[in-house]
């Protein structure tokens, strides 16, 4: 298929593996000193690696490329920490060792006692059940006031009345709670027959007026794929085809990595199965619209 893919200039690349770092697929490695794409199919299009390169050697293009595959990246990292787990218990069974072998007695990580559980230190399994299905309760309820879920007024008479005073002093127009994508609800009544909005972080701080000309009139989610690093195009697929949104708008900034919440929003619409109008709407870094 043809999709967006990243290319690395290996003239550019002057290997100091960034890039492969930035890269949380894990699709790029340092091969005789040089960035290489080594596989196509756990490169997401997202862009991660792009802002880090110190030489501008990494660029996207639209070619013929595998699909990203998911289940592969993830089965990959699961080896990864699978790997990471058993060297580091083997470093403690040497550690271990070499403590017998002085006469000392190895030390036991992460292990407590009985009579420390009899104190009341650590808490038993009885215990642990009370704690957890208290949380769950908590956060069930909208126990975290970062997360709870919350609708406020803003009533077109009110935002009129604001511009008709000459609007010295702005208008706040989000009418919902929470607006980062990670925390926001897949069903909410706020979602029911609403425009949606989709931003990057960055947009509000970078133009002036966004509160009046994206936010008003719309309920707000906002994220970034970089320092998120995370695909949202799942939970946005749940939210679009689990309400009845009537459109989505989609801003982001002109730095390439921003690409990823657009590709999101994209992807999302697509797997929802649902023809929504949509349009995206690109901020320029000095904070304008840009064609």
């Amino acid at each position: 298929m043809i999709r967006q893919i990243i290319h690395i200039d290996e003239e550019k690349c002057n290997g100091c593996g960034i890039c492969a770092n930035a890269c949380h697929e894990g699709a790029i490695d340092i091969v005789d000193g040089k960035a290489k794409l080594v596989r196509e199919n756990f490169c997401d299009g997202f862009g991660d690696c792009l802002p880090g390169c110190p030489m501008g050697a990494i660029t996207f293009e639209q070619r013929e490329a595998p699909d990203y595959d998911e289940a592969a990246v993830k089965a990959s990292k699961a080896s990864k920490a699978q790997a990471a787990a058993g060297a580091d218990t083997q470093e403690q069974l040497q550690d271990e060792k070499a403590a017998a072998g002085a006469g000392k007695a190895p030390e036991v990580k992460e292990a407590h006692t009985m009579s420390e559980q009899a104190m009341g230190l650590v808490p038993d399994d009885a215990k642990k059940a009370e704690i957890q299905a208290k949380m769950q309760q908590m956060h069930a309820g909208g126990g975290c006031p970062g997360s709870r879920i919350r609708q406020m007024n803003r009533s077109g008479e009110r935002a009129q009345a604001a511009e008709a005073a000459g609007a010295a002093k702005p208008m706040p127009m989000l009418t919902n709670w929470p607006v980062q994508i990670k925390l926001a609800p897949i069903k909410a009544p706020y979602f029911e027959g609403a425009k949606l909005l989709i931003a990057a972080d960055c947009t509000a701080y970078a133009y002036a007026a966004f509160h009046q000309d994206f936010i008003r009139g719309k309920v707000t989610l906002i994220g970034c794929p970089k320092l998120d690093a995370i695909d949202y195009s799942e939970k946005l697929t749940q939210i679009i085809a689990q309400n009845e949104i009537q459109s989505v708008t989609i801003v982001r900034m002109e730095v390439p990595c921003c690409g990823g919440l657009e590709m999101a929003a994209k992807k999302a619409l697509q797997a929802s199965g649902k023809f929504i109008p949509w349009q995206v709407v690109t901020i320029s870094i000095d904070g304008h619209i840009m064609d």
